[in-house]
């Protein structure tokens, strides 16, 4: 689900299958044609491990949209689709959150969300959640791996990245995947 087909800035890609959640990045930072690093880590933990997020587009904004984000987590008690609707207003609304250029995926047990500054909060019919420049062939990969039936979402998200990484060139190898025990 690639809603802004030129944040052209890394793949992040969640799976929730088979009562399992995994979360998944890649480590390339681009400033527009020139790769700077390889290894940026851009999926955390959150709410005490509860909850998975993993960002795309710019680094300062996606930090200042983790803090918000944990904090509405913190006052809506953990629930997550709440606290996704209450950033995606916030976000909307105020005239300094409005200008950021990020987008977030995040996770927990029993939901996956995509969020926009655009006001959107999305879940997909089929638990797999992806954003950033290669989130059509991580989207693809990862529906063909859960059809196979033979793999965990740890393992869905990982070689679903490295495929992707083989096509985007916004995408590299460097792949972090975090799951939800």
């Amino acid at each position: 689900m690639n809603m802004f087909p030129d944040l052209h800035s890394t793949t992040i890609l969640g799976v929730r299958h088979n009562g399992k959640v995994a979360l998944g990045g890649d480590g390339q930072v681009t400033f527009g044609d020139t790769v700077m690093k390889h290894g940026a880590v851009k999926i955390r933990s959150i709410y005490d491990g509860d909850v998975l997020a993993g960002f795309a587009g710019s680094a300062a904004d996606a930090f200042a949209l983790f803090e918000k984000f944990e904090a509405k987590l913190d006052e809506f008690g953990g629930d997550l689709v709440r606290a996704a609707v209450e950033l995606a207003k916030d976000w909307r609304m105020d005239k300094m959150l409005r200008n950021l250029e990020a987008m977030l995926v995040v996770m927990d047990i029993d939901h996956g969300l995509i969020i926009s500054g655009n006001g959107d909060v999305v879940e997909s019919d089929d638990g797999v959640m992806s954003i950033g420049s290669g989130s059509p062939y991580a989207t693809a990969a990862a529906r063909a791996f859960i059809a196979s039936g033979k793999k965990s979402p740890k393992e869905i998200v990982r070689m679903s990245l490295e495929i992707t990484a083989d096509i985007c060139i916004y995408t590299n190898d460097k792949i972090n995947v975090l799951e939800l025990k």
